[in-house]
């Protein structure tokens, strides 16, 4: 498996042959090359690391506190973390930067580097460039024995992220608590495990059961949380007469739940509730990118708001999310940001503000689902063999589809009267994604299906 470098960060399989996979040597020359970016110029440099619970994490975090130490920088070494945490944790230590030790959804033999500036948000296209050109060069020089930097290992910040949590104005601790929520939470063999529950606890939820709760990262089953991956979740919420089942991905920036009787409330919806909630409370915009459900945009025009889509990557819809000034927004994965908290998905203030709309509507998660539009997402990819042309295959569906309402700005998006098809390549795997949605089903699905016939077709 190449390694894959994108605007998400430097990603690969663990083991192989350097330049092929993430080896160590491929950690130590990325890890070198975003360090002397950061320290360039500055008389003293501090970064802050932390890594999610997957097996290869603890070698990984070695690699990369000695390099940077190498280079003079000081470390804050979170530990075993969330995504979010360390966005947090970034800014609260005023530090020059930070990297997550995190693969998100990809399986456990993979691992990457995700890479954050000193606002604690992801590197900008640019910066991401300079890295890769630097690691290509080997271009680095490291400190001398007297300057080499320190490190200070730092467990207070899961306190510290669940305390903001609590003082976020939105977020009606005494409101939760009052509900007495029963809530199964599918934690997947990583730090969702430590975080989810104790969050809970301190939103007042004392009744939590936890499924894949030892933190080894010998995923239970398939870390991305799909429909097809949390059967046990929502067989779960069922046998224990939960209210609702959250799940989240190993490094806790993505979410979703489980109605009271184990239906799925839909990963898209996620967002849609969330800004349904915050809405309500505060008048403003909304931005998704554009593979997410068109929801969005009419539960921002109904609150009074303008919607903005995005291209996909969470450094895409920051950006989008500052140009508009939006008060709310994110992926549909289930990946929320809420701008005044901190520019980054967190699946934990989304627990916080989602459990603060649910003990307003005081009728159930599957209640709460009924007030949204039943939209369909079919999502699909295509695996991509080496050699193969995208773009020449991207052009000839343009041509097939030149009658039809056509974007290109990420990928390929086409629309059909009030359906749309989004295809683009992935910024974390070899394939194509193939997104369509529809008011029904099978629509969705047909749509989706034709569109990978005629990428065979032109492959």
């Amino acid at each position: 498996m190449a390694l894959i470098k994108s605007i998400s960060g430097i990603r690969g399989t663990i083991g192989g042959k350097p330049g092929e996979n993430l080896t160590p040597l491929d950690v130590v020359k990325f890890t070198a090359a975003f360090g002397t970016i950061i320290a360039t110029g500055k008389q003293s440099a501090k970064i802050v690391i932390g890594r999610d619970g997957r097996i290869s994490g603890a070698m990984v975090q070695n690699l990369v506190v000695n390099t940077l130490t190498g280079l003079g920088i000081d470390v804050i070494d979170l530990g075993l973390s969330t995504t979010p945490t360390v966005e947090v944790a970034v800014k609260m230590e005023n530090a020059d930067g930070g990297i997550i030790l995190t693969a998100s959804h990809n399986p456990k033999e993979w691992n990457a580097l995700k890479l954050l500036n000193g606002e604690g948000e992801f590197i900008s296209a640019e910066v991401g460039e300079r890295v890769l050109e630097l690691a290509a060069r080997e271009d680095f020089s490291f400190a001398t024995v007297d300057k080499l930097g320190t490190v200070t290992a730092d467990d207070t910040y899961l306190q510290k992220h669940i305390d903001a949590i609590l003082k976020y104005p939105l977020v009606n601790a005494k409101a939760i608590a009052k509900q007495d929520f029963k809530v199964v939470v599918d934690a997947i063999n990583s730090t969702g495990a430590t975080y989810v529950p104790a969050l809970l606890k301190a939103l007042g939820v004392t009744n939590v059961i936890v499924l894949n709760g030892e933190v080894n990262g010998k995923f239970a089953h398939n870390p991305e949380p799909l429909p097809e991956h949390l059967s046990q979740l929502c067989n779960e919420v069922i046998q224990q007469k939960a209210h609702l089942g959250i799940a989240v991905d190993p490094d806790v920036d993505r979410l979703c739940f489980v109605n009271e009787d184990g239906t799925l409330f839909g990963e898209e919806y996620t967002l849609v509730a969330v800004a349904d909630y915050v809405l309500s409370k505060r008048k403003g915009n909304t931005v998704s990118n554009m593979s997410s459900t068109k929801a969005l945009k009419e539960i921002t025009l109904k609150h009074g708001g303008e919607y903005f889509p995005s291209a996909v990557g969470e450094v895409n819809v920051v950006k989008k999310m500052k140009e508009t000034n939006a008060v709310i927004g994110g992926e549909g994965n289930g990946g929320i940001i809420v701008p005044d908290f901190h520019y980054g998905r967190d699946a934990l203030i989304g627990i916080g503000l989602f459990l603060s709309h649910l003990a307003d509507h005081k009728k159930g998660i599957k209640s709460l689902r009924t007030t949204y539009p039943d939209y369909f997402i079919s999502k699909n990819k295509i695996e991509l063999h080496n050699g193969v042309d995208v773009k020449a295959i991207f052009e000839k569906i343009k041509t097939k589809y030149k009658n039809n309402p056509i974007n290109t700005e990420d990928g390929l998006k086409i629309g059909f009267d009030n359906d749309w098809v989004h295809l683009r390549t992935s910024n974390t795997e070899p394939i194509i994604r193939i997104y369509a949605e529809s008011d029904f089903e099978t629509k969705a699905n047909n749509i989706a299906m034709q569109l990978m016939r005629d990428i065979k077709e032109f492959s």
